[in-house]
């Protein structure tokens, strides 16, 4: 009778792999809040930054990313909170001085939201926000009536995103409260250049010619 041949032992790679694919942390990958973030899921980021923030009260990058998510979804308040948590760990992040600042902003605190965005200035001159910075300096200069203030911020904004109408209409609104009208116009007639359909700069441009002739 003839011998059936003895059954040959399976490969290591393919034992291996067979093993990695039972294991729970291939099976179900840890999500990660930072993507979430990115692609725009504001408050699955959120749930589960603060799942790690419970698991680990020391991690700063949790608190990074949740005070980026709760401005995204208008939660300014948690927002500051959280910030301010963070910091409590590490307080000179810039990360977390300038979504502070943010959140400050968006909640009328104006004097906080400004000396957080000089600080962050100071603290990430290079940082991937600074253009931003700028731009909310100028906003808030606006507010508080610094008319030439909101100009040189919205100026330095505008130098580092040159393309950005929003600013060239806020520039030319910063200048045109200041009395500047001529450069108020030059402002305006960019913003138009960039986006002829913008309303904004073209109201702008009337009300400043008008108070030219």
């Amino acid at each position: 009778m003839r011998k059936s041949p003895a059954a040959r032992p399976a490969p290591l790679a393919l034992v291996l792999l067979l093993a990695a694919l039972a294991s729970p942390s291939v099976a179900q990958e840890k999500p990660d809040a930072l993507v979430m973030y990115r692609t725009g899921d504001f408050k699955g980021a959120i749930q589960v930054c603060e799942a790690e923030i419970a698991a680990d009260p020391s991690n700063v990058e949790s608190y990074v990313v949740l005070s980026w998510s709760l401005v995204k979804v208008g939660r300014y308040e948690e927002a500051d909170t959280a910030a301010a948590r963070g910091r409590e760990l590490s307080r000179y992040d810039p990360r977390l001085i300038e979504i502070q600042a943010e959140a400050k902003y968006y909640r009328g605190l104006n004097a906080d939201a400004l000396r957080l965005f000089q600080d962050y200035i100071t603290y990430a001159p290079n940082g991937s926000r600074i253009a931003g910075a700028y731009a909310f300096m100028g906003e808030l200069y606006i507010r508080l009536a610094r008319y030439r203030h909101a100009d040189i911020s919205f100026t330095a904004a505008i130098q580092l995103e040159s393309a950005n109408v929003e600013w060239w209409v806020r520039l030319g609104y910063a200048r045109e409260k200041a009395k500047d009208y001529r450069y108020s116009l030059e402002a305006y007639n960019r913003a138009i250049a960039l986006d002829a359909t913008n309303q904004d700069a073209a109201r702008g441009r009337d009300r400043v010619i008008a108070l030219l002739n």
